[in-house]
């Protein structure tokens, strides 16, 4: 067994006992990431599958999306507030268990409420796991890192939209949707065993409380970063929600290429993770603002490409890697909310749930508005603009910080 010293931000260094490396650790809770990340997205591919298995409407079997972004958006901020003092490791612990139970309940849910009760449980521990996760991977490396370790982390997220999404719906054709389930709920029970094992076991903050963690938010960096995400990342969940139906109704292509497109977007999505965790571990700031420039660009020039599957695999691979604007948030998160890192982090996570509900409504409105399936498109760039609207609001708050401090 080693021991190492993990500097946690906001206080001393604290010795954590291990006995895994930093490697090992990433992959653990990148599997962790994977999980969630499957049960998060295979659910959407799935719903017509639970439509039939329950007998509802494919509208009201929709309704298992919502509950667990329902779930996202109240278990984040309570789950950070309640476990402010407590070990990130049994946190963690806590929450995959909870994961386990949650998605394997919902394999068992004999009746349609039983099924929304389920999918809001699994929704629970989803900000909160990602943003403790985190804060654990970030402590292990040094400050000019800590981007790229977070990245590690969210990279289990965005490696399922390539691999863990078809492989649980392809799970749900063959044995049943409730397999699926059952797939998600033993990779929870992988990543809690693994954590066990492996992962520093880091000392109680008993200093820490849900007032203090309160309080740190009032800092207006806090507010504005997480207004990026809201604003900035919309644009990308409003062109994916509806890919699948443009590819249908507008490029008419066939029914195996729909797969292919989204794995080119899980594609994207994991380089523009990498990618731009690299980068704001230079330059955060300019990161966020040249990425949001970047996607408003890609999703201006997807309108243009909807008529030829060719022509929207490069867009697709563009807006995808727009989803690294979720890691650098993060990490900016962390940087600005010292004394909240758990509650801000945490946050991030209720704030991008939000983007995938504002995102696909006001695409929704556009198309329901007779501007047609490509629309989405250009609302998705609206949003993008928006998203760096609130950047320069959030860099001129910074100069003028700056230049307060250089007067005082």
């Amino acid at each position: 067994m080693t021991q190492t010293m993990i500097h946690d931000r906001g206080g001393a260094p604290a010795p954590m006992r291990h006995v895994g490396s930093p490697g090992l650790i990433f992959f653990i809770l990148a599997l962790g990431g994977f999980a969630i990340g499957t049960a998060e997205f295979a659910a959407m591919s799935l719903v017509p599958m639970i439509s039939a298995g329950m007998h509802v409407t494919v509208p009201q079997a929709g309704h298992a999306i919502e509950a667990y972004a329902a779930g996202v958006c109240v278990g984040a901020p309570l789950i950070a507030m309640l476990g402010a003092r407590y070990s990130r490791k049994y946190l963690l612990i806590g929450m995959m268990v909870l994961y386990v139970i949650g998605n394997g309940l919902t394999a068992l849910a004999p009746n349609y409420l039983c099924l929304l009760l389920c999918r809001f449980i699994s929704g629970l521990p989803h900000g909160a796991y990602f943003g403790t996760a985190g804060i654990v991977a970030s402590a292990l490396v040094p400050e000019n890192r800590r981007t790229q370790a977070v990245a590690r982390v969210v990279l289990g997220l965005t490696i399922a939209t390539i691999g863990g999404v078809p492989m649980a719906n392809g799970l749900g054709m063959l044995v049943g949707w409730r397999w699926a389930f059952v797939l998600i709920a033993g990779l929870a029970l992988c990543t809690m065993l693994l954590i066990m094992r492996f992962v520093p076991t880091d000392p109680p903050r008993p200093n820490a409380s849900a007032m203090t963690e309160i309080r740190a938010l009032r800092n207006r960096q806090v507010w504005l970063t997480l207004g990026i995400g809201v604003v900035g990342f919309g644009g990308i969940f409003c062109v994916y929600t509806y890919l699948a139906s443009i590819l249908q109704e507008v490029t008419h292509a066939p029914a195996y290429m729909t797969p292919v497109l989204l794995a080119v977007f899980g594609v994207g999505m994991t380089v523009g993770t990498m990618t731009c965790a690299w980068a704001a571990d230079h330059k955060m700031m300019p990161t966020i603002g040249g990425t949001l420039l970047v996607n408003a660009a890609a999703l201006a020039g997807f309108p243009g490409s909807v008529h030829s599957v060719w022509s929207m695999m490069p867009i697709v691979f563009l807006i995808g890697c727009g989803g690294g604007l979720g890691t650098v948030i993060q990490s900016r998160l962390l940087s600005v909310a010292v004394d909240a890192q758990a509650l801000a982090a945490a946050m991030n996570q209720s704030a991008f749930n939000m983007a995938n509900a504002i995102g696909p409504w006001l695409g929704g409105m556009a198309i329901s508005a007779g501007l047609g399936w490509e629309s989405v498109g250009w609302v998705g760039s609206g949003l993008a603009m928006g998203g760096f609207v609130i950047w320069l609001l959030t860099l001129s708050d910074i100069r003028a910080a700056a230049r307060r401090q250089a007067g005082g």
